[in-house]
């Protein structure tokens, strides 16, 4: 059973499904569904369209650079049937699909950390910003009053240094 990938949307596409378009230079277009077929027949650009995954691989949502990539790839070599050599290919896609899964989480962990970070970040400035909203007017009464004390007992200094220089002269 081949299962194709849709030109647009990168999706899966299985047997009996989908639509198939041939152009004049016999270049083969197979597309999952209409929505793809018709957004290709507009000449959109599926890098700039958000729901494909090549949208997702540019902007950075998606793992796009990853040596199980290479497993995916199509190869049109034709080899004689052994039984052994596709059993150790099935072990071996398993081997892969596993390890690609554990990428992608790592991947996908690694942005939401980020996000986190950027979002605690956002709130500590936000908080910094509007902290007079916050507090409470009585909450710094006491240091105002201690400061507004200490500014008067420097002018009352001030004012007897003054004196005293009056009196000496």
């Amino acid at each position: 059973m081949r299962i194709d990938v849709c030109y647009f949307c990168s999706s899966k596409i299985y047997p009996g499904h989908g639509i198939q378009f041939v152009r004049n230079d016999c270049k083969i277009f197979k597309f999952c569904r209409s929505k793809c077929h018709r957004a290709f027949k507009r000449k959109k650009n599926p890098r700039k369209v958000k729901w494909t995954k090549a949208y997702r691989k540019t902007v950075g949502k998606e793992l796009a650079i990853d040596p199980a990539f290479e497993f995916e790839r199509r190869r049109n070599i034709p080899i004689k049937y052994d039984r052994e050599l596709w059993q150790k290919t099935l072990e071996a896609i398993k081997k892969v699909e596993g390890i690609k899964n554990k990428r992608q989480a790592a991947y996908i962990m690694q942005r939401l950390r980020k996000g986190r970070e950027i979002e605690t970040q956002r709130d500590i400035r936000e908080v910094q910003r509007d902290l007079s909203l916050i507090k409470s007017p009585a909450a710094g009464l006491k240091e105002r009053m201690a400061m507004e004390e200490a500014i008067v007992e420097e002018e009352h200094d001030s004012d007897m240094e003054e004196q005293v220089v009056e009196v000496m002269e």
